[in-house]
């Protein structure tokens, strides 16, 4: 039987639960040694996963920065950078973003309709899955698991972490909450509206909470509550 990854959710956020602002530049809500503790958990995992809505709006290259990181994962019988996944129900998908033309393997999962469209899109720059008439996360999960995956670190956006957290599939959740307030309607936060499991009087376990620099690091254990 395939064992499914270690799901770690991870977002920076404003007091206020914002993701971003509005403008059309990124807010910068992490401060250096939080990117830096970023880049630590990156080199940890097996597989980074991103929405295609956050590639296309924020064009990230998704790397291991540091080379002493990269140097440790080769010594250790890995790539020097995990593998890249994104999921996509539109096949929407741009082949000339950085997230294609940066690191090793990508793998993109989409649904029956769009599959032909994300192939000819992509051609020979990532292995694509379909899931199916609908993007199915436990069978995400089982595939990545039948390729290796042992620990897979999700970094948004909004609606993939909504979706992870109300079906119970995260295992972790490492928030960096940053002394800002966003306050407009229209920016996206951290979680949606959804049916969460045990309701709103489900505490999660604390893990950690951390003081670095400016910013807070809060991490949870979201199949623990109580």
């Amino acid at each position: 039987m395939t064992t499914r990854p270690y799901v770690i959710l991870s977002a920076a956020m404003s007091v206020d639960g914002f993701l971003d602002d509005t403008s059309p530049e990124r807010l910068l809500l992490s401060n250096a040694d939080d990117f830096d503790r970023v880049d630590e958990v990156r080199a940890s995992v097996d597989a980074i996963l991103i929405g295609a809505t956050t590639m296309r709006k924020d064009n990230p290259r998704l790397l291991v920065n540091s080379g002493e990181r990269r140097a440790k994962r080769v010594a250790e019988g890995k790539a020097a950078y995990p593998l890249k996944v994104t999921v996509t129900a539109s096949g929407n998908l741009d082949s000339d973003l950085k997230f294609w033309h940066h690191g090793d393997q990508k793998l993109v999962f989409t649904v029956d309709t769009a599959l032909d469209k994300v192939t000819a899109t992509l051609d020979s720059l990532a292995d694509v899955v379909s899931t199916g008439a609908e993007l199915d996360w436990g069978l995400v999960l089982d595939e990545l698991g039948r390729r290796g995956v042992g620990r897979l670190m999700v970094e948004g956006g909004a609606t993939i972490h909504t979706q992870l957290m109300a079906q119970n599939l995260a295992d972790e959740v490492h928030l960096a909450v940053a002394p800002l307030l966003v306050g407009q309607p229209d920016a996206p936060k951290f979680l949606g509206t959804a049916d969460y499991p045990g309701g709103s009087t489900a505490r999660m376990r604390l893990l950690e909470a951390r003081a670095i620099g400016d910013v807070v690091l809060l991490r949870y254990a979201p199949k623990e509550r109580g």
